[in-house]
């Protein structure tokens, strides 16, 4: 099987190689410390060069979120690729290596904070679309970009309003491919086609203050929480099925007390999440918790605030899915496995318009962690891909929609 070459980008004959295009820009991008909702000048960058190859340009910032919607061409099928400039905070910069602000190469690898999620794929999408218009100049169909600076947080400004803004007006997408770090252990051994639900909950109960010499006068919020919410954390709610994983249930955070040791806390708080399968409803769920809760002590009182973070959704699987799997075939040699697993992401904007998706991009090993970084060589193939998926989709076998 054919395979390019995954590390150098040669000019022309005499010439010296090339650094690589793809991990430039993102070293560039990975610069900005861009923590959600921030943009910090990322976008500008990129729409300046697609601006240079053709495309129309248009920014679209709702409240404190930057958005960049960039098409060329103006026929169908429309191939959209999209994604994320902004990043979640560092935590501790004592545990990096090297300020993650500060792309560094080392061990083959290029570290920084966005370096996987998704800076590189950013930089993937925009050297692959540079390659393919120039290869391609009257290429059929158009291409199109749809980043935001609003993934990471409470995504209600980003990719839902764009996707919302280009329904209203008829500006419709056919294929989307979201750079979301999909990868396993090699560059493309899975993709995304679909996610889990998420489900968040806020539950903060309230008790009378006592002495903890004195249990039995003084009912204790804290012991009551856990008491009735531990069976959640130890039910099987499900087995899943052919696409999605099992419903599991969570307890993130819980905060409480006075900071006295002898004090029996009066407030509570427990956040919790549900990542749910198609097997399960928001009704079922939030029915469970609310009948654990019955068994409280009937001096401890409680609110409980729910927050959904997305539905479950599987995107169809046509032309789109097909021509991922061959393209990481074709580059990479891999044979990619389907999946739904992992976190939320923007696709669940996506999917619901109508939209095949796929999500592709670098391994997910070390995305929100400390010392995150992308593979060197993998930016390159990743690129490839890419600008395989622009040719198949506009070129090999283009349609009217």
């Amino acid at each position: 099987m054919h395979r390019r070459n995954p590390t150098i980008v040669r000019g022309g004959e005499g010439s010296p190689p090339l650094k690589n295009a793809a991990v430039e820009l993102t070293r560039e991008l990975i610069a900005r410390p861009s923590v959600s909702p921030q943009d910090c000048g990322c976008q500008p960058v990129i729409a300046t060069r697609l601006q240079r190859i053709g495309f129309a340009i248009e920014h679209m910032p709702f409240e404190d979120v930057q958005n960049l919607w960039a098409r060329r061409g103006d026929s169908r099928p429309c191939l959209v690729f999209a994604g994320h400039t902004d990043v979640v905070p560092i935590g501790s910069i004592e545990s990096w290596h090297s300020d993650p602000f500060q792309p560094t190469e080392r061990d083959g690898h290029l570290y920084g904070r966005g370096a996987a999620d998704m800076k590189g794929s950013l930089a993937a999408m925009v050297v692959a679309a540079e390659r393919f218009v120039a290869a391609h100049p009257k290429h059929a169909g158009s291409l199109g970009f749809l980043i935001t600076s609003d993934e990471e947080d409470v995504a209600l400004h980003g990719t839902k309003r764009v996707v919302e803004t280009l329904k209203e007006r008829n500006d419709l997408m056919d294929y989307c491919v979201v750079g979301e770090p999909s990868s396993s252990e090699l560059l493309g051994d899975a993709i995304r086609v679909g996610r889990r639900g998420s489900l968040n909950g806020t539950l903060v109960l309230r008790g009378p203050l006592g002495h903890v010499a004195y249990p039995d006068a003084t009912p204790n919020s804290l012991h009551e929480a856990l008491r009735c919410l531990t069976p959640l954390t130890q039910r099987i709610w499900d087995e899943g099925n052919e696409f999605f994983r099992a419903t599991t249930f969570q307890i993130s955070n819980l905060n409480g007390g006075t900071g006295a040791d002898n004090v029996i806390p009066d407030r509570v708080e427990i956040r919790f999440n549900f990542r749910y399968s198609t097997e399960q409803t928001e009704v079922a769920l939030k029915q469970a918790v609310d009948d654990a809760l019955l068994d409280l002590d009937a001096d401890v009182s409680y609110d409980l605030t729910w927050r959904t973070s997305g539905f479950p959704f599987l995107s169809k699987q046509g032309k789109l899915t097909a021509i991922v799997e061959d393209a990481i075939a074709q580059v990479t040699g891999r044979t990619t496995e389907k999946s739904t697993a992992g976190g939320t992401s923007d696709a669940r904007f996506i999917v619901p318009a109508g939209v095949e998706t796929v999500e592709l991009g670098p391994v997910n090993a070390t995305i929100h962690k400390i010392n995150e970084r992308v593979a060197i060589a993998d930016l390159e193939v990743l690129t490839q891909i890419y600008e395989r998926i622009m040719h198949q989709v506009l070129v090999a076998s283009p349609h009217e929609k």
